[in-house]
């Protein structure tokens, strides 16, 4: 086979499951609000099921909630015909993914969870069939042609089937407004965990920071700055408000006969950058080589511009190069 037909093969394989990815937008209707504004109300676990393939895009699925914010488990239904259907407890809630909707490996799944009252979320593109009709919420995946050259094998209705899960995630994830710092405390190892650190998690604190009173004299100034080695010195107001900022450039620009008659407010840079101490440690480092700095006061933006902690440059790099 001549290598170009094997790259025709290729991009007719991905044209083929774009078109049917593209016609999943109808799928986002009144039963996708539904299934999404259930999922939230669940108390125990969403047990994500499917056979074959689709077992394996449920065991993807349930990953993806599980790491944003829901509590989720994947389970083969036919380890659960088979004694695990105990796994399985009232509080929880079943996504069952099938494109034909028929397979007989589900059959006792879906009879022991209409027993027990348990919420089923049946995602299939079979509208007539047992899993549907069994289902107390339904996502019919629109029919679509799988890209394999015989038609046969799971590939666009995977791929579909996929999405709709991460569209559920994210949909939820949102609902729940699982945030930034949700998501780092499950993700704390790695390089994902070291992309999602944020400054307040090394940011220097309360004793460490060099800071002093706008009344200070350039003695107090010098000292605090000595003593604590960023080469920079905050300045607060009466209300222990960071109001200006002095580096050690700034101290030589104003060594005159008259230096140490002077006050901090009197050579400070006022209205400093400051950063929230919530955003990621990359984004300051990005601040700070934008603005060509080397230090950065952390500040609880929602609240207040009380100093909370300090950040140098040199304590981003330790942790993002």
């Amino acid at each position: 086979m001549k290598s170009s037909t094997v790259i025709s093969n290729g991009k007719e394989v991905i044209k083929t499951e774009i078109r049917g990815i593209k016609k999943l937008e109808k799928i986002i209707d009144k039963n996708f609000e539904k299934a999404v504004k259930a999922l939230a109300k669940v108390k125990g676990r969403v047990i994500v099921t499917g056979v074959g393939k689709s077992g394996h895009i449920a065991s993807k699925i349930s990953s993806t909630m599980s790491s944003t914010g829901t509590p989720s488990q994947y389970c083969s239904p036919t380890d659960m015909s088979h004694g695990d259907l105990g796994v399985i407890s009232k509080k929880d809630a079943l996504i069952v993914i099938s494109n034909s909707g028929n397979s007989n490996e589900l059959r006792n799944l879906l009879n022991f969870a209409k027993e027990y009252s348990i919420l089923i979320i049946g995602i299939s593109s079979n509208s007539e069939s047992e899993l549907i009709k069994a289902s107390d919420i339904s996502l019919i995946m629109p029919n679509s042609t799988e890209a394999c050259s015989i038609g046969l094998a799971p590939t666009t209705s995977t791929s579909m089937a996929l999405i709709i899960g991460d569209a559920l995630c994210v949909s939820l994830m949102k609902l729940k407004k699982f945030n930034m710092s949700d998501f780092k405390k499950l993700h704390p190892g790695g390089e994902l965990g070291i992309k999602m650190l944020q400054v307040k998690d090394i940011m220097h604190r309360k004793h460490k920071m060099p800071i002093v009173k706008e009344n200070a004299n350039i003695k107090s100034v010098i000292i605090e700055m000595t003593k604590k080695s960023f080469g920079h010195v905050g300045v607060k107001n009466r209300k222990n408000e960071i109001v200006g900022i002095i580096t050690d450039g700034d101290l030589r620009r104003n060594i005159n006969k008259n230096f140490f008659d002077r006050k901090a407010g009197m050579i400070m840079t006022p209205k400093p950058k400051l950063v929230d101490e919530n955003i990621l440690v990359i984004e300051a480092l990005n601040i700070m080589n934008k603005n060509k700095i080397t230090c950065l006061f952390a500040v609880d933006k929602k609240k207040n511009t009380l100093p909370k902690g300090i950040i140098h440059i040199h304590d981003c790099l330790r942790y993002v190069n």
